[in-house]
């Protein structure tokens, strides 16, 4: 990959957007972290804040570049402009501006036309293209369960396990930039004005890497090999994603198991069995009354993980404070390791209930 002039100013800015916890810096990355810095840049074209802000829990990162990689980026069955209209219409359900953004300015530089500004401003009619306006709709509409079960795949049987894939990888990713990162791909403080050119350099360095050879699983070493859980089978259909996603969740699951109390591991599955996947509204009274059963030293805890599961956008500082007064040391690990698992276990919940491949009607 030939060096690229901007790559030292573009790796600031990006761990410079992080907040609540402090990234790996690129010069001191070591072993897992620096190698999954390097695959990024090669791969994605940019080093990716949403991923970067994972590097305090290196396993962690790993688990989501492996996730994205294989879903996204790695060469597959499905065209990189549906998974970027997929991602982006995602990231619109999830109230993520942020990812909105930077997917949107990609699908700009990959697709002819105004296909980008209408997925951003929520006008899916106004897609051109037959194909990319279903993909869209259906991505959009599968944050929701019973919309979800009444779409079928707008795309053929071969291609579920990377479009599904992109789905529960942005069901993730949104919560967790929602947490720590700004509302668009900029450090705080830049001025807005920066951020049309912002995004056209992001969309140019991402079109980029989409058109060099990336072929599937070459990253599958990253972490051990483990067995596809039940609430994953859709991506069986490709033994890359499939492999990704069955290490990612062991990976999110022994985190898990250093940093989220029992009652909080028991109490947050309960609940998201019975959510729709609706929004819960600004009023914290579920919050409240899901907290209250839990031993007091477990709710700052499970207060964070059921914000960032059920309404990422409204995790505040007061929240992660109240969390991080009882983390002891290590708090920047732990605090990404019970995030994860509470937006990991949310874009699984999602994913389950998007109707399977038989049931498409694409050809």
């Amino acid at each position: 990959m030939t060096a690229n002039p901007l790559r030292p100013a573009l790796r600031r800015t990006a761990l410079a957007q992080v907040r609540r916890v402090t990234p790996v810096d690129v010069r001191s990355a070591r072993l897992l972290v620096a190698r999954v810095y390097r695959e990024m840049e090669r791969d994605f074209g940019v080093l990716a804040p949403p991923l970067a802000l994972h590097s305090p829990a290196p396993e962690l990162l790993a688990a989501g570049w492996l996730t994205l990689r294989e879903t996204l980026v790695a060469d597959g069955a499905a065209g990189r402009a549906a998974k970027e209209v997929a991602a982006s219409a995602v990231s619109l359900a999830n109230t993520c501006p942020y990812c909105v953004a930077v997917h949107t300015a990609t699908v700009n530089a990959l697709v002819r036309g105004h296909e980008a500004e209408a997925i951003a401003q929520d006008r899916f009619d106004d897609i051109a293209d037959d194909r990319l306006r279903a993909v869209a709709r259906w991505a959009r509409d599968g944050a929701v369960r019973d919309t979800a079960a009444a779409h079928e795949l707008p795309f053929p049987a071969e291609q579920a396990p990377e479009l599904i894939g992109v789905t529960v990888v942005f069901h993730y990713l949104n919560r967790m930039v929602n947490v720590f990162l700004p509302d668009v791909p900029m450090p705080d403080g830049t001025p807005r004005a920066a951020l049309p050119v912002v995004a056209k350099v992001l969309g140019t360095l991402m079109r980029r890497a989409a058109r060099r050879p990336k072929p599937a699983g070459t990253s599958a070493d990253l972490l051990p090999a483990a067995g596809l859980p039940a609430d994953l089978a859709w991506a069986a259909g490709s033994p890359a994603i499939a492999g990704a996603f069955a290490r990612a969740a062991r990976a999110v699951e022994q985190g898990a198991r250093e940093a989220v109390p029992p009652s909080v591991a028991e109490l947050l599955p309960r609940l998201l069995r019975g959510w729709d996947g609706r929004p819960l509204g600004l009023d914290r009274t579920w919050l409240a009354e899901a907290v209250a059963e839990l031993p007091p030293a477990d709710r700052p805890a499970g207060r964070l993980a059921l914000l960032v599961a059920l309404a990422s956008w409204q995790t505040d500082a007061e929240t992660i404070d109240a969390y991080r007064a009882g983390a002891g040391t290590g708090a920047d690990r732990t605090l990404i390791q019970l995030t994860a698992w509470a937006a990991f276990s949310a874009a699984r919940q999602i994913g389950s209930w998007i109707p399977l491949a038989d049931r498409s009607t694409a050809r």
